[in-house]
């Protein structure tokens, strides 16, 4: 039975539903920690019971982790310090891959013929294994930052484009037609009706591209190592040299990354669409 508050006088306070919201805030916040004690579980029950002893190296228990890795200064520090290089190269593609996505995703709204043309080759670019496109970057770019930033634009590019030429296209015909009777020009039926339309459809390619910007810098990392070490760098040197518990520290630091991030974009998606449209909620 859902509770409900009534004021004792009228005009005194608003009846206030309690128990949706309670609800709500609680499944927001149990369902993350429900899975992450899943997963903590399933770790100690295949580091503790499934493997044997002499192969436990292999995958370390999470006491073992922050004890041997995360609680140690100076690892830590190394560590940190390759995420603050990684993060600076995600930031770089995903504001770049915002700014070619939005634009070509508007441009090809306004010129069918520049869609037709186009946005094949973006399908084209998304297709192909990014592992396979890695090494020629590298060839043409070098191995450092350059080429990390340009990886990372590859990965989080296509689903901006996609999204804001699907808001734009989701526009109301009515809406159109209304605009083209008040005789407005292209750039304010832009400005005025597509774009502030589609911006429900752009925040949630963000939200996605933000993710991939993340993995986009680190694969760049693992590919072209010259210059600063970023996390990935960091990932296989840990690796060639079997330092288990500091390959799961790094990879957790990244993942507790790509997730402030998207928690970043979600709040902002929030903040801007949340009050009007479903997908802000």
């Amino acid at each position: 039975m859902v509770g409900l508050v009534v004021p004792a006088r009228a005009g005194l306070a608003r009846p206030v539903l309690r128990g949706p919201r309670l609800r709500a805030m609680l499944t927001r916040i149990g369902a993350p920690v429900l899975s992450f004690g899943i997963v903590l579980g399933l770790w100690y029950l295949v580091s503790l019971v499934l493997l044997v002893p002499d192969r436990r190296f292999l995958l370390p228990p999470p006491h073992v982790v922050l004890t041997e890795s995360l609680l140690k200064p100076a690892k830590l520090e190394v560590m940190l310090e390759a995420l603050t290089v990684t993060a600076r190269v995600a930031v770089t593609g995903l504001a770049l891959s915002v700014l070619f996505g939005v634009g070509i995703g508007v441009l090809m709204s306004q010129a069918r013929m520049l869609e037709r043309i186009v946005y094949p080759q973006t399908v084209v670019l998304q297709a192909i294994p990014v592992l396979a496109v890695v090494p020629l970057i590298g060839l043409w770019f070098g191995y450092g930052i350059t080429a990390r930033t340009i990886v990372c634009v590859l990965i989080a590019v296509h689903p901006i484009i996609a999204m804001t030429l699907f808001g734009i296209r989701s526009v109301d015909p009515n809406l159109r037609e209304l605009f083209t009777l008040g005789r407005a020009g292209r750039l304010r039926r832009l400005m005025s009706l597509e774009l502030p339309a589609a911006l429900p459809s752009i925040m949630t390619s963000l939200r996605t591209a933000a993710g991939l910007s993340v993995t986009g810098a680190i694969v760049g990392d693992m590919f072209c190592a010259q210059g600063q070490p970023g996390i990935g760098t960091l990932l296989n040197t840990y690796r060639a040299r079997l330092q288990s518990e500091d390959l799961l520290a790094a990879l957790l630091l990244a993942a507790l990354f790509g997730v402030a991030v998207f928690a970043i974009f979600t709040v902002a998606q929030r903040l801007t669409v949340g009050r009007w449209h479903a997908s802000g909620r």
